[in-house]
């Protein structure tokens, strides 16, 4: 009796004719997340296809099931995988900057700029549909990190109101840029060089940059 092809959400995958190398690939959990890493480097995330990947690893089928039931599965992981890397971006800005939260700013826009699909990915409408624990576990770390960034220095213990705020506050401002600049909707603005420049200025200008640091303080200058 001929058998057919499981479908996984409408991508067919194709069993490898060479069982023995499906099945002795090593850690392909991690194997198919980092193959759906460079694949969003070319393509979107509505394009990734479990077939293609299967194929490229030279695994079968049911090697891939093992380890994600759809491809809505592996882009779990995959976005997951993308927030641990996306915070850690986070701790490499602040630690090569002395904290500085304008070139914390940038490197959350060179992330989105550097990895545009799957910046998507981990923003948009599937992962805030997603359950997975796993998920939403990396998607708070990488906003704790966020948090840790907006805390006055000097601070520890719990997480206050004010920088709840001020975190909310600089993850819209950069969170915002980066969309914009991913769409080209700043395009009409004249300044020249490249996009990081013109980050950096828009950042400077909010209110994040050392020229600001300073408001709000009483003046130490005498009135006349």
């Amino acid at each position: 009796m001929r058998m057919t092809p499981r479908n996984v959400d409408n991508v067919n995958i194709m069993v490898s004719s060479n069982p023995d190398r499906a099945y002795h690939h090593g850690d392909l959990r991690n194997a198919l997340i980092e193959a759906g890493l460079a694949a969003l480097e070319a393509h979107d995330a509505s394009e990734l296809s479990l077939r293609a990947l299967a194929r490229e690893l030279g695994v079968s089928a049911n090697a891939v099931y093992r380890h994600f039931a759809d491809k809505d599965a592996l882009l779990s992981a995959v976005a997951a995988e993308g927030f641990r890397r996306f915070a850690q971006a986070q701790r490499d800005a602040q630690a090569a900057s002395h904290s500085d939260p304008v070139a914390t700013g940038l490197g959350y826009v060179r992330f989105a700029q550097t990895h545009p699909a799957l910046f998507r990915l981990m923003f948009g409408r599937f992962t805030r549909s997603c359950d997975s624990a796993e998920l939403q576990e990396a998607a708070l770390a990488a906003f704790g990190q966020l948090l840790e960034d907006s805390r006055p220095a000097g601070h520890s213990g719990p997480i206050d109101e004010a920088t709840m705020l001020r975190a909310l506050a600089r993850w819209s401002l950069v969170h915002g840029l980066s969309h914009l600049l991913l769409e080209g909707q700043l395009s009409f603005f004249g300044q020249t060089g490249t996009q990081e420049a013109l980050a950096s200025a828009v950042l400077q200008a909010s209110g994040l940059g050392p020229a600001a640091q300073g408001r709000g303080k009483p003046s130490t200058k005498a009135s006349s």
